[in-house]
């Protein structure tokens, strides 16, 4: 996995002005080398985009968030006009929007995920649109195949109409966000600096984003943008790219992470050994209802949340609209 590297800018002393200009050259290209050398090059390894995404992996098991959510099979899905690919190239992951449900029965959705695992890279995910609405609790994340100890990243990640991302790690033991590191990303960090989750706490270890159209109704109505992320050794780092502002590199297939600025999340690895934490990850997008966390936030509680869900109009914004995944390796 690449280390994050940064540019060091050298200055001559001024002395230097007093030695032959042939010596000040040579100097400079030294340090014009060093500074070439300490940057990590990307190669484009996977390119995910239109029907690619149909060949993911379909979940169809019982949610384990305890959505009031029926995930469908690849077949159901695309049957049901829930999965498909739009004219423009552009995947659409869709709630069912137009059933009425009796109470007590569980609402069509969709969550899948890369057919190939990584354990670290840079990932760049330009997506048009994401689901937002009542009930609703939409995410891209990564996880390895045994939780907790091949860790989760949550990278997109809200309730309801929400207008903030939370970024989140979970980890087993041994794993904390630095906050030491805070002045290193643009994001705040939430209360819990303790990555480790399981059965009886699955907090994990947050960074709210909260700046304009980062999530939601914000992020659909500018054509949502980029969510870039990197894991190495180093640690992990996020950034956010409204669609004005993602960077010429990006769009050229030539990522240069050095240019891009603070990211929006950085978990670095004086305080969790990346490698031992983060091992084997599919990527992942689903929408999932109510659960642990929509439905104790929704109003009136899980129950207020599950009469809901029989309403198909609180699902008209509830799908993803992707245009491409891509990961890159160094």
């Amino acid at each position: 996995m690449p280390a994050f590297s940064t540019f060091v800018l050298l200055a001559l002393p001024l002395v230097a002005l007093a030695v032959p200009h042939s010596e000040v050259n040579r100097h400079s290209s030294i340090h014009r080398r060093e500074s070439l050398a300490a940057r990590t090059t990307y190669t484009l390894k996977d390119h995910y985009t239109g029907n690619d995404f149909l060949d993911w992996n379909f979940y169809s098991a019982d949610d384990p968030t305890h959505g009031n959510v029926n995930y469908l099979s690849k077949s159901e899905a695309t049957a049901k006009g829930l999965a498909y690919v739009q004219n423009d190239g552009t995947t659409v992951l869709a709630v069912d929007s137009k059933s009425v449900l009796k109470p007590g029965i569980n609402r069509d959705s969709v969550r899948i995920s890369s057919p190939k695992s990584y354990s670290q890279g840079l990932f760049i995910a330009d997506i048009y649109a994401m689901p937002h609405g009542p009930t609703v609790w939409p995410a891209y994340w990564t996880v390895g195949p045994n939780w907790p100890n091949d860790g989760e990243v949550d990278i997109l990640e809200g309730v309801g109409d929400s207008t903030t991302n939370q970024i989140t790690l979970h980890t087993s033991a041994g794993c904390s966000l630095a906050t030491s590191a805070v002045s290193d990303f643009t994001g705040t960090h939430t209360s819990t600096t303790d990555c480790a989750s399981g059965d009886g706490s699955n907090n994990g270890c947050g960074v709210t984003v909260s700046s304009d159209n980062v999530y939601g109704h914000n992020f659909n109505i500018i054509a949502g943008g980029v969510y870039a992320h990197i894991v190495a050794d180093s640690g992990i780092k996020v950034w956010h790219f409204p669609r004005t502002a993602i960077p010429a590199d990006i769009t050229a297939q030539k990522p240069n992470p050095d240019n891009w600025g603070k990211p929006a999340a950085f978990f670095a690895s004086s305080s969790c050994d990346i490698s031992q934490h983060f091992q084997n990850h599919v990527l992942t997008f689903d929408t999932t209802l109510c659960g642990d966390w929509a439905g104790a936030a929704f109003p009136g509680g899980p129950s207020a949340c599950a009469a809901a869900v029989e309403d198909p109009s609180n699902y008209a914004h509830s799908k993803w609209m992707l245009n491409y995944v891509a990961v890159y390796e160094s």
